[in-house]
């Protein structure tokens, strides 16, 4: 069944869903994306990579900064309304596209709005499920394809994927599987609309994943080494994690650390052990290994390289 499918969708992890779509062969006679960002060091207005996807495509693209017709810019929601009108598509599919959806555009497509989530619904509804998964330690995540509603992801599941988090994944491996679980369960589940069953979310187990804050990035030693290696990884890259280190006016990034299972009586925080293995930092349980850091100003650094360039003062 070839469909008629608007796109809403920003990022990465939404650009492999549209060209999934796209090859499976449905139509998709409109994209929508948030607007140009200034980026790099020139701070130039760039596309995101759902619109430059788009535009490879020879798909329209529309950028409203807002979809409300109640809204700060009626005009642009409007326009886009009237579109969508003419359009008249059967399924609209949204992936991490910033805007919230009002009510009239929820209701429009035939078959509704599809979301792809990137977690387990009910747990980690909200901004940041990839990296919260990871830093709560959890054994599993995966893909919710969700019917949406008004609410902030709390809409009927339609297909789930899981999908096991390894001891190695960081908040950027495990983003890039997500986006092909994802963009692979929504092929799936277009091919099989309109049979698919809604299933309402379960009461018990809903948790927010809270938007990620630089507040968090300086790691707590008198936490867990376990704790903070989860950390390291899900903050990988963004916003990355952060300490002093003795001897250095700024703070280093830690981009990755492993839990050392060895009881120390030293002060959490402070450095019990220097090699080119690894700087150990005394935590509230356990030793966390430094792996691989990166000064102000500089690259990332395997520790071997980073230590010939520093050593703890005496």
């Amino acid at each position: 069944m070839t469909l008629k499918v608007v796109f809403a969708g920003t990022p990465d992890f939404a650009r492999l869903a549209l060209e999934a779509i796209l090859v499976a062969g449905h139509q998709v006679p409109l994209v929508l994306t948030q607007p140009d960002r200034p980026s790099g060091r020139g701070m130039k207005l760039r596309p995101s990579p759902v619109k430059q996807a788009a535009l490879d495509a020879g798909i329209p693209v529309a950028q409203p900064l807002s979809l409300r017709l109640d809204g700060k810019h009626p005009d642009e929601a409007q326009a886009v309304q009237q579109q969508l009108q003419a359009i008249a598509p059967d399924v609209m599919v949204v992936a991490a596209y910033g805007l919230i959806l009002p009510q009239w555009a929820l209701d429009l497509p035939k078959y509704g709005c599809l979301n792809i989530h990137a977690s387990l619904l009910p747990r980690w509804r909200g901004a940041a499920p990839i990296q919260r998964a990871i830093d709560a330690g959890d054994a599993e995540t995966g893909i919710t394809i969700m019917q949406m509603d008004a609410g902030l992801d709390t809409g009927d599941m339609l297909l789930v994927r899981k999908l096991a988090i390894q001891e190695d994944h960081t908040g950027a491996s495990l983003h890039d599987e997500l986006a092909q679980l994802g963009a692979d369960a929504i092929v799936e589940a277009l091919a099989q609309l309109p049979q698919l069953t809604p299933t309402p979310q379960p009461a018990d187990g809903v948790t927010y994943a809270e938007k990620l804050h630089k507040s968090e990035s300086p790691l707590d030693f008198t936490q867990p080494a376990a704790v903070l290696a989860r950390r390291v990884r899900a903050f990988n890259p963004v916003p990355s994690c952060t300490m002093m280190l003795p001897g250095l006016e700024q703070p280093i990034k830690v981009w990755q650390a492993q839990a050392i299972d060895q009881p120390t009586t030293a002060t959490p925080g402070s450095v019990v052990a220097v090699s080119a293995q690894g700087i150990d930092i005394a935590t509230a349980d356990g030793i966390l290994r430094l792996t691989e850091l990166q000064r102000a100003g500089s690259r990332r650094q395997p520790v071997a390289s980073f230590v010939q360039g520093w050593q703890l003062p005496a």
